[in-house]
């Protein structure tokens, strides 16, 4: 049985092992990683041998840092990262392949419809009707995104939205506020199964689910990395922001934001914590801290989107799918119950 975990920002662990009376027998962990004392490797083997292979990511993780002196040090890799890694060997934990992902490049909408389609999509998936799903948006107007826990009158000026046309919705995910304009920035939600992260921390699964971005952003010659808890970004600063919701226990609805390029004088007027923000920083500062995706590539928006799609598909597999009339007409629904009431977006004043 074979099995491999990329630890994100660390290194490649494989597991090879065979399993006997139900547990875990002729255990190899190898990779890229660095180990001292090299000998260290024979401990974490010895470790796993003998083990239940219905064991846990926590009780593998245990067994080998009970068997490790205190004086190992595991550099590029932990003893999570092998547990993940002796699981997928096991045929335990699921892997991006595992799936038929369908990717979704559709017609704008109004920004209240694109959270309704996210809630729709979700809990799709949750129920089996639909495979799991990458999803791109399509702004049709300007628009701020609050975070489900913000208070509005702290993160936005009304006066000044009105005046400029912003409009302004509260989505379900916590994280902090977005501003996007038609044609400024890269939007995609992923609906994938909660198995797809199940050994990981919520921490975790964050990088996990955007790490095929960062190399559709490196391939392109944009110097992305995670930065923790939820930011894409980069040497030229900050490229976006993820946020996530789980739906019945079984689907992850992981979506994110990206600057392609951005008002930042506009932004100051509508987004008060920005002025707080970039006070002493200066529009052109601002501009540039961003729209890194612009600034460090000559592609065009629609081109990097194309890219990110073939990256998907060329690591994860997929073909490319479309929202139904009934996805429509239930997100319609949602908007006009919740998304685009007045109770909805003041729910924190």
């Amino acid at each position: 049985m074979h099995g491999e975990y990329k630890v994100h920002g660390g290194k490649l662990v494989v597991a090879d092992l065979d399993v006997q009376d139900g547990v875990m027998r002729n255990i190899q962990i190898a990779g890229d990683f660095f180990l001292e004392p090299a000998e260290a490797l024979e401990d974490i083997c010895a470790a796993l041998d003998g083990l239940s292979a219905t064991s846990s990511v926590e009780e593998i993780a245990s067994a080998i840092t009970a068997r490790l002196d205190d004086d190992v040090a595991m550099i590029g890799f932990t003893p999570e990262s092998v547990a993940i890694a002796v699981r997928r060997a096991l045929g335990v934990s699921k892997t991006w392949r595992d799936y038929e992902w369908q990717i979704i490049d559709s017609e704008a909408v109004a920004p209240a419809m694109h959270l309704a389609l996210d809630e729709v999509l979700a809990r799709e998936v949750a129920a089996g009707r639909r495979a799991p799903t990458l999803r791109f948006w399509e702004w049709d107007r300007a628009a701020i995104i609050i975070g489900k826990f913000q208070s509005l009158k702290n993160e936005v000026d009304m006066d000044a939205t009105k005046e400029l046309g912003v409009q302004v919705i509260r989505r379900v995910t916590g994280g902090g506020a977005m501003f996007v304009e038609k044609g400024t920035a890269i939007t995609y939600s992923l609906y994938a199964p909660a198995e797809l992260v199940a050994d990981m921390s919520f921490a975790d699964s964050y990088a996990f689910l955007d790490n095929w971005v960062l190399k559709a952003l490196n391939e392109i010659g944009i110097d992305a990395f995670y930065k923790p808890l939820n930011d894409i970004s980069s040497t030229k600063g900050k490229i976006g922001g993820a946020a996530q919701k789980r739906y019945q226990k079984s689907t992850v609805l992981h979506h994110v934001t990206m600057a392609y390029d951005m008002d930042a004088s506009k932004m100051m007027q509508v987004l008060r914590i920005g002025r707080e923000k970039l006070s002493d920083k200066g529009t052109a500062s601002a501009a540039k801290r961003v729209d890194p995706v612009k600034s460090q590539t000559g592609m065009e928006r629609r081109a990097v989107i194309d890219h990110m799609k073939a990256t998907f598909k060329t690591l994860n597999g997929g073909s490319d799918g479309n929202i139904t009339p009934e996805e429509y007409a239930a997100a319609e629904k949602l908007v006009a119950e919740r998304f685009a009431t007045e109770e909805w977006l003041n729910q924190i004043p």
